[in-house]
């Protein structure tokens, strides 16, 4: 009996041991755990600023806690604030930098000692971000209603300049301490049909149709190809070991086209040929050179875009123009090209600028970091030099601005022959160094490059005009 009592007692005693040392973050961060919950609400979250004005902060509140998240103009930056809500947990950098924010990161371990000692309450930190205000509500005005996104980022330093996931909502309605009025603006939020709780710029991937056609077009120059080589170009393209054929949406300009003139023309059948030439291999290894397959590099929560592995010449003809099972999220397209527009140099992208503690001491900053090269500085200005005519000449035509050097690529995309195709523009500006994408997931167009351009592209203009 004495045996088995001390057998239960040190089982008791590595149970306690397991819990208190190995499993407190994990308890400490499950949504179920009321105790850290409302110790959390008790303190003073700090700020999320754009530069001195905040668009999320903590006020002094009256009831069962003595503060109150608030959101000035939340519909206008609900995509990157995110919520914070009692029974909901938090999104976006609410979720993101939630430790820094409630003041019990690491890195302010001293700071709360400091605290304790001289009874003072906790604060968290502020954010500084890198955001435009003038940028982000012309995203948010010119994705009005539509199911979409639009992201503007500095293609030298990787400072995100707007996020929007269009149609956005009002974060205040999610983060009340009226319980029940929550729960009803939850349950409101989560079953309307435009799904406005969906962040469509970092966090959903689509099929990027013919912008995917950057990557093939890179992977052709890394492999020696120039813009003037020349590509097959039929009307249609029979798929190989397939009944399948591949069709063109645009005038090709004839049965043979130089690599230059079928992005220009946004060219199915001459890009289906491209990806065949090159194979799979050296195809999914552009893809993945430009982030594909990999964990997103922001500060925000990211969904990974996806490159298929283990295909066929058919599927390599369809993936080649962003088709089959190529997935990206806006966020990746914009990648894609604002490497290109920087000499071929790929920017960690960042939102969050500084992280400061209620002292006003950095405890955090984000300095521009290249994450890789996913293609060469020469083969990156030839492929500048073909999405500029792309704009000036091509399917991009209705992105030109007058006084502005802009390159760009047009993309439509179908995923369900029953629903409208999703429109994208992504582009760059040389000055200011800016690159953008804009993205339509339902567009009530043609199934061309041409058409879903013209949806796309004047959201991209407006963006760009705001930071002019």
């Amino acid at each position: 009996m004495s045996i088995f009592i001390s057998l239960m007692m040190a089982a008791l005693l590595l149970n306690i041991t397991w819990i208190s040392v190995v499993r407190t973050n994990e308890l400490n961060a499950d949504p179920r755990n009321r105790r850290v919950r409302d110790a959390e609400f008790a303190s003073d979250r700090g700020a999320i600023l754009v530069g001195n004005t905040p668009i999320a902060i903590t006020n002094p509140s009256e009831g069962r806690f003595p503060y109150a998240r608030s959101y000035p103009k939340g519909d206008t930056w609900s995509s990157v604030t995110g919520w914070y809500s009692y029974d909901y947990a938090r999104s976006e950098l609410e979720k993101q930098y939630n430790e820094e924010l409630s003041g019990t990161g690491s890195s302010q371990a001293v700071s709360r000692i400091i605290d304790l000692l001289v009874g003072r309450q906790r604060q968290g930190a502020n954010l500084s971000t890198t955001l435009n205000p003038a940028a982000q509500q012309a995203a948010v005005d010119a994705l009005g209603d539509k199911q979409g996104a639009a992201i503007a980022m500095d293609w030298e330093t990787g400072e995100i300049l707007a996020l929007v996931s269009a149609p956005t909502y009002d974060p205040n309605r999610l983060s009340t301490l009226d319980l029940t009025q929550e729960r009803v603006a939850w349950d409101e939020l989560l079953n309307a049909k435009d799904e406005p709780l969906k962040n469509r710029a970092v966090r959903e991937v689509f099929p990027p149709g013919s912008t995917f056609k950057l990557v093939t077009a890179a992977a052709a120059l890394e492999n020696g190809m120039l813009p003037s080589s020349e590509l097959q170009s039929p009307q249609s393209l029979p798929l190989p070991n397939s009944n399948r054929s591949m069709g063109n949406s645009t005038n090709c300009g004839g049965t043979t086209v130089t690599l230059e003139q079928a992005l220009v023309t946004s060219c199915n059948t001459a890009f289906g040929n491209l990806g065949m030439e090159l194979g799979s291999e050296k195809l999914r290894a552009a893809a993945e050179a430009f982030g594909f397959n990999a964990e997103p590099t922001i500060d925000l929560p990211a969904a990974a875009s996806r490159f298929p592995a283990e295909i066929d010449e058919a599927q390599t003809a369809l993936s080649a123009i962003g088709q089959f099972d190529v997935a990206a999220s806006p966020l990746q397209m914009l990648q894609v090209v604002a490497a290109i527009a920087n000499d071929g140099h790929m920017m960690q992208p960042h939102v969050v600028r500084t992280v400061t503690g209620a002292d006003l001491k950095v405890v955090r900053s984000m300095e521009p970091h290249e994450l890789s090269q996913p293609l060469s500085e020469s083969n990156a200005q030839l492929m500048q030099q073909m999405m500029e005519s792309v704009v000036a000449d091509g399917t991009g035509r209705p992105a030109r601005i007058d006084g502005m050097t802009i390159g760009g690529k047009t993309g439509t995309a179908q995923s369900d022959p029953d629903r409208p195709p999703y429109a994208w523009f992504i582009g760059y500006a040389k000055d200011p160094k800016v690159a953008v994408v804009a993205f339509v997931q339902s567009a009530d167009v043609e199934r061309d490059d041409i058409s879903g351009g013209r949806v796309a592209a004047p959201i991209f203009k407006a963006i760009l005009e705001a930071l002019r």
